[in-house]
């Protein structure tokens, strides 16, 4: 069972897209990225959507709602990315 400070060290607090990577900075103070082209639906979107960044569910999950993209921060904080082929 996942004790408290793991819990509220998956927290997102800001998000924001910046030169192809996906930012968040966590409540812990700590900044986590990825390259947008882990996503498919990010990386063929035009820029100006990409950077429609949200947090949702109280910081523990990025939104794109144009793209009807969510992707949940303790995902992308363990690396756990789609495989190539998982939306074809």
């Amino acid at each position: 069972m996942a004790g408290v400070e793991e819990l509220t060290s998956s927290i997102a607090v800001r998000s924001w897209v910046e030169d192809g990577r996906v930012w968040f900075e966590l409540s812990d103070q700590r900044l986590i990225s990825f390259p947008v082209s882990k996503y498919r639906r990010l990386a063929g979107a035009p820029e100006k959507l990409v950077k429609k960044v949200e947090l949702r569910v109280q910081g523990r999950a990025l939104r794109w709602e144009e793209l009807d993209e969510d992707i949940w921060v303790k995902d992308a904080i363990a690396g756990r990315f789609p495989s190539p082929h998982a939306h074809a």
